[in-house]
């Protein structure tokens, strides 16, 4: 029986499923699919999309076909990408960089995901293999028919362990060589028993670990954990074509989290989706100042938000660090502002603040 059958028996068993014996299948399901993911380790190898990674932050185009992906990278980066009135006229990734005030972003137009890509159909495999490496996840929705292509979208990245705007479970887990499993939970736990983490466990032959819950997790959250592999990944749905619907709906939608409205083809809204997707990327831009000189206001350092001073001084120079002696912060992190703040590497600068570094 191949793996794709296993996944069709184990979802027929779920109907007549106790929530212990549900927990265990959904564990068994979970790692039938890594596998079916895997690439084959004997044969030819297979096609697949290798584009460097450039610039601040990698953006990810994905969706149905004919939504609209190829006109907008085309559109946002200049970039050439074939663009029809028919389905799958995109066959392989294609880069272009968006430019944000400065800040250059790549964006990949990827081919169209058909239903059934996390078995392997079509060019899923490849696409979803790209889509992991991603910092950010454009879904391309048609606006007449966007609330079930985002379904389908989403079971697809689900299935396969991309997290769309989910964070990590807390969940410390370590394998040790003897001693059994020991289970501690800082919260009480109501989605999910002992019962069933330990079966879980043992579905995947796991029977030494130690375990530490820190939250009121559920049975899906606490597979992910044990598997490690799963991917956290903001996303961003974009609706195209919304001239073709009435104003109430695209009110509607627009006040949605993590949505924004678009038409590409009236090149409406165009330039908000290029701040939403730069507040998705988790980017700050902060600038350097040497001493007795005025900051360059016109060449901006981008590092993710939070970031501290140490980060600051890996992006200026790898070595920096090691000569750090302290920082003047200017700005909005600095607590005497406007004046500022002498600071070590630990201090998390915040966005528009202007650095000075000051070495032995």
């Amino acid at each position: 029986m191949g793996i794709s059958e296993k996944i069709d028996e184990i979802r027929l068993e779920k109907n007549k499923a106790t929530e212990y014996h549900l927990g265990l299948l959904k564990a068994k399901l979970a790692r039938y699919r890594a596998e079916l993911l895997e690439p084959e380790k004997k044969g030819a190898k297979g096609e697949g999309f290798e584009v460097s990674k450039a610039g601040y932050g990698r953006v990810a185009l994905i969706g149905f076909p004919s939504v609209g992906k190829s006109t907008l990278l085309a559109k946002l980066t200049g970039t050439e990408s074939t663009v029809a009135a028919y389905e799958y006229t995109t066959l392989t990734a294609i880069p272009g960089v968006l430019d944000i005030d400065g800040a250059k972003v790549q964006l990949l137009d990827l081919p169209g995901i058909i239903e059934g890509a996390s078995s392997g159909r079509g060019r899923g495999r490849q696409v979803i293999a790209v889509a992991k490496t991603a910092d950010l996840v454009l879904m391309m929705l048609d606006v007449t028919k966007g609330d079930k292509q985002r379904r389908l979208l989403e079971i697809e990245l689900e299935a396969v362990g991309i997290r769309l705007n989910s964070k990590k479970p807390d969940v410390v887990f370590r394998q040790k060589t003897a001693g059994g499993i020991t289970i501690n939970a800082t919260v009480p736990l109501t989605k999910i028993d002992e019962k069933t983490i330990r079966g879980i466990l043992q579905s995947y032959r796991l029977h030494n670990a130690d375990v530490m819950i820190r939250e009121d997790v559920t049975t899906d959250d606490f597979i992910d954990a044990v598997l490690g592999t799963r991917k956290y990944v903001p996303c961003l749905y974009c609706y195209n074509k919304i001239d073709s619907i009435s104003l109430e709906e695209v009110d509607r939608l627009a006040r949605q989290p993590n949505t924004v409205v678009i038409s590409c083809e009236l090149d409406l809204n165009l330039d908000y989706l290029r701040t939403r997707i730069w507040e998705g990327l988790a980017l700050n831009r902060i600038y350097t100042k040497r001493r007795g000189v005025r900051p360059d206001l016109g060449d901006p350092l981008i590092v993710k938000k939070e970031a501290s001073i140490e980060q600051v001084c890996d992006a200026i120079h790898r070595s920096l660090a090691q000569h750090f002696k302290y920082a003047l912060v200017w700005g909005k992190s600095s607590k005497f502002a406007p004046q500022p703040q002498k600071v070590g590497l630990g201090h998390l600068i915040q966005s528009d603040d202007v650095v000075s570094v000051f070495t032995k």
